[in-house]
């Protein structure tokens, strides 16, 4: 299949003129089509809108350090100011797919090696299942010339179409051993040590957060993954990032960071939890005392104040739906709706950077918070609990936070789990609520 120049993407959003042709296809499987090509690989699958794929790299973005949020914007606008597209058919747009570290110093080392700070892939194939149809778009910077791009387009849509028969369902790989990054006994340390922190007053709120490390029965087939995500976390944002070969972060987050569509911005609150009942009474009875519970709620109000907060510099009006209780698979949690409209056009990277990380990921103050985090966790986060997601050249785009996650190395994988930690948290509680947020990556494994 001709390339067009795809190489790994590597190259200067300035080089050249972008160039994206589209059609529209048969229904296609998700699962028949995701192994279909190479890395990089990207898929955003959210409980409301399009499902979208993506694959190969027609331009790749990374960065690093505190500017990163500002440097992905401004070589996305670069790389956006020649943009060649066909149609009107705005559901098949081009978009770059990727995410964020959680700390703006993070390293892409051991693990996490490929996933820099910041890094984001327009990719050279896209697909999207929407209410009008299956889209796909193929992208290339700098082509040889137009005739090339829609001979690949041509290419493309005959692989898929060649591939959509091959429906084959891969079965989990089964965990056969478990390592934790922190013991019990140290969390109770390490909890403790949070709650005197905040009785002493320089710090409200942190989440704390463990790693498990599990060896797998066989390497993890992805699609196998996301489908058994898909099935049972149908109400999740379902991602996966996959920068090379062997390397995929990937999970079904129930918190969305915030959605953008000209000037309306979607975010949410969702801090408090609980698990889930043996019985629809017992259930029923856990989320009313989730409900009046004053831990829980004044978890979730700090939450939600400091969305508002960090909102109100951008918006000229702000939304805050009634608290509710979000059932999941394994757990429950206090979820508030949050809208705005914004004052001026903004990019949606602009409302990630001031967003991230959520007081429901991080803790407040942010700064204090974010100290106590790396003096505390015994892991690297990596890009867990930092923002995941997409954007588009007007600069709208759809971002979840990367938790319920995992990162997967051919027979390898771990798992990331946190709680947020205030001044009456008791350590056991804390740590019956991660083992509880393990439940969805070991769903998708075992």
């Amino acid at each position: 299949m001709e390339s067009l120049r795809s190489g790994d993407g590597r190259r200067d959003p300035a080089d050249g003129p972008l160039v994206t042709r589209r059609r529209e296809l048969a229904d296609v499987s998700r699962g028949a089509v995701l192994d279909a090509f190479e890395p990089p690989r990207s898929l955003w699958t959210p409980p409301d809108g399009p499902a979208i794929a993506g694959w190969g790299a027609a331009s790749t973005i990374a960065a690093d350090g505190p500017d990163r949020f500002a440097a992905v914007r401004d070589a996305a606008e670069r790389l956006f100011s020649g943009l060649d597209a066909d149609g009107e058919t705005a559901v098949a747009r081009p978009r770059l797919f990727g995410g964020f570290a959680f700390h703006d110093d993070h390293e892409p080392v051991g693990p996490w090696e490929g996933f820099a700070g910041a890094r984001f892939v327009l990719p050279q194939v896209q697909l999207v299942w929407s209410e009008d149809g299956v889209w796909l778009t193929v992208a290339a910077v700098d082509p040889p010339d137009l005739d090339a791009v829609d001979r690949r387009l041509d290419a493309v849509a005959e692989e898929i179409e060649a591939r959509a028969s091959t429906v084959e369902s891969a079965a989990p790989p089964g965990v056969v051993e478990r390592e934790r990054t922190t013991s019990r006994e140290e969390w109770r340390r390490q909890v403790r040590a949070a709650v005197e922190r905040i009785e002493g007053g320089d710090l409200r709120k942190v989440v704390l957060a463990q790693a498990l490390s599990t060896e797998l029965g066989a390497p993890l087939s992805v699609p196998g993954a996301m489908a058994r995500l898909d099935e049972a976390y149908p109400d999740c944002h379902r991602f996966l990032v996959q920068p090379e070969a062997g390397a995929s972060f990937f999970g079904a987050t129930p918190e969305r960071l915030v959605a953008l569509s000209g000037r309306t911005v979607r975010t949410e609150a969702l801090a408090g939890s609980t698990g889930r009942g043996d019985t629809p009474e017992e259930d029923e009875w856990l989320a009313n005392e989730l409900l009046d519970s004053e831990k829980d709620i004044h978890e979730h109000e700090l939450v939600a104040e400091a969305v508002r907060e960090q909102l109100a510099p951008f918006a000229g009006s702000i939304r805050t739906g009634q608290r509710t209780v979000r059932k999941l698979p394994t757990v429950q949690h206090l979820q508030t709706p949050i809208t705005a409209e914004l004052d001026d056009v903004e990019h949606v990277l602009s409302l990630v950077e001031a967003l991230h990380p959520t007081p429901a990921v991080g803790g407040l103050p942010p700064e204090t918070a974010w100290e106590t985090i790396k003096e505390t966790e015994t892991f690297d986060r990596g890009w867990y609990a930092a923002p995941v997601g997409w954007f588009d050249a007007a600069g709208d785009g759809a971002f979840a936070v990367g938790i319920r996650s995992a990162l997967a190395r051919g027979d390898r994988a771990t798992l990331f789990a946190g709680a947020g930690i205030v001044a009456d948290s008791d350590p056991d509680r804390e740590w019956d609520e991660v083992q509880l947020k393990y439940g969805p990556m070991l769903d998708a494994l075992e």
